[in-house]
């Protein structure tokens, strides 16, 4: 069952950050969905497999974890003596290796997120501050015609879950607009949705019909200038919500991982927040690539930060 990950390509690394497949396929078959006809059924690699890539990722200089799976939180790996490890348990494991400080997971669903994976939010502060899950729809009529099988309260209550354990936690997801027989109504769902949760990030799309789901048998009733229109004004909406919770950030010290030189500016030195707002600031010091800074956060730009050194991980080995 897990002959595909013996032809896994190399871990996927960018600087400190390294992206490690846990899991492959998806056995949820969301109606506009092409993944589990292309990717097949949900396929975990074993526990030790991971741990082990993990290891010697992180004596190589790895620093941040990203374990990747198209329905990441349904990973269930084989432990050595044959009983089962959850995503929640995983997360624990690779954050006790020495070196590895951050950790992040994409892509869930709302529906396999288990109470013990909200648990390690309170637990695992290696966790980032930052969750990519994914809703499509605030509207409970649509997410039934997605076959989503859950409800927009549902998320709501796992939202609130999340921020019982951890308060600063920031949130992005994935919307599909224009869906077949999406109302006026229920697009008005969805934006009360968008703006009950705070999504500071979203990737939004258009629906298309995707040939071979069922969602490409169903009439496609919603015009392309209403879909084009419901798009703009879901996207301002998040841009919004992205620009004021950034403004909120000036004046802030933030922890950044370092990961090379700004685009823009190769006297500038760019990474990461916990949150996952990138961050430039005026340095060339390449020492500091790979490593984590204190940056006071100076001014909130559409896309980024800007922000000033005030100290890093290399001062205090100094």
């Amino acid at each position: 069952e897990i002959e595909k990950f013996d032809r896994l390509p190399e871990p996927s690394v960018d600087g400190p950050t390294a992206f490690v497949s846990i899991m492959e396929g998806c056995d949820k078959y969301c109606t506009y969905c092409i993944v589990p006809y292309t990717r097949g059924a949900e396929i975990s690699r074993p526990m030790d497999d991971v741990i082990a890539e993990c290891y010697g990722l992180a004596e190589k200089g790895v620093r941040e974890i990203n374990l990747l799976g198209q329905n990441v939180n349904a990973y269930r790996g084989e432990k050595h003596d044959g009983t089962t490890c959850d995503l929640a348990e995983l997360i624990t494991l690779v954050a006790a290796i020495d070196g590895i400080d951050r950790i992040r997971f994409t892509t869930s669903h709302p529906l396999e997120f288990s109470d013990s994976l909200v648990n390690v939010y309170a637990e695992v502060p290696e966790l980032v501050s930052h969750l990519h899950l994914p809703v499509q729809s605030g509207s409970n009529r649509v997410l039934q015609l997605m076959k989503r099988e859950h409800t927009a309260d549902d998320y709501l209550k796992k939202i609130r879950q999340l921020l019982e354990v951890r308060p600063d936690l920031r949130l992005s997801s994935d919307f599909i607009v224009g869906f077949p027989g999406e109302t006026d109504q229920d697009f008005e769902d969805t934006m009360n949705l968008i703006a009950e949760v705070g999504f500071d990030a979203s990737f939004s799309f258009i629906f298309s019909k995707r040939p071979g789901t069922p969602a490409s048998d169903m009439e496609d009733d919603v015009s392309e200038a209403v879909k084009k229109q419901r798009l703009q004004i879901l996207q301002n909406r998040i841009n919004q919500q992205v620009i004021q919770i950034s403004r909120r950030l000036v004046g802030s010290t933030q922890k950044i991982l370092v990961t090379g030189y700004s685009k823009k500016d190769p006297g500038q030195l760019s990474g990461r927040t916990e949150c996952n707002r990138v961050v430039n600031f005026q340095c060339a010091d390449p020492r500091l690539i790979g490593h984590f800074a204190d940056v006071e956060i100076v001014e909130a730009l559409p896309h980024s930060l800007r922000g000033t050194l005030t100290g890093s991980e290399l001062d205090r080995v100094a």
